[in-house]
């Protein structure tokens, strides 16, 4: 099953780099670049490249090969909105009054535990 994946990625990506090549071509060698239908050439050939280029990047991604840029950030955000959000007793100040959410996330942040009243 791993050699046919590779043979159908390998084959999406040949595709796609053909499609850019003919888009490439067509905007190099046919000298009214902005007519209608050089244009539509162009276009219909970039979006068949991304078409057959988003199989195997979603494929690489789900591998882990593919590093995704602020990826890491982003799940931080989201663990400290969920531990933010958690269900959980809500944080009370001296008078007994709730805490707002941004003030939750900060503690739960600091990794301190709130002060129990007593």
């Amino acid at each position: 099953m791993n050699k046919e994946v590779k043979l159908l990625n390998l084959l999406s990506v040949l595709a796609a780099l053909g499609f850019i090549a003919f888009a490439l071509f067509t905007a190099l060698f046919y000298p009214p670049l902005i007519s209608i239908d050089n244009l539509f050439i162009i276009t219909v050939c970039m979006t068949m490249a991304v078409v057959f280029l988003f199989i195997p990047l979603l494929y690489l991604k789900d591998e882990g090969r593919l590093p995704i840029p602020f990826a890491k950030r982003l799940q931080k955000r989201a663990a400290t909105a969920s531990l933010a959000t958690a269900s959980g007793p809500p944080l009370l100040d001296a008078k007994g009054r709730a805490m707002p959410a941004d003030v939750k996330s900060m503690v739960a942040n600091m990794g301190v535990k709130p002060p129990k009243d007593s």
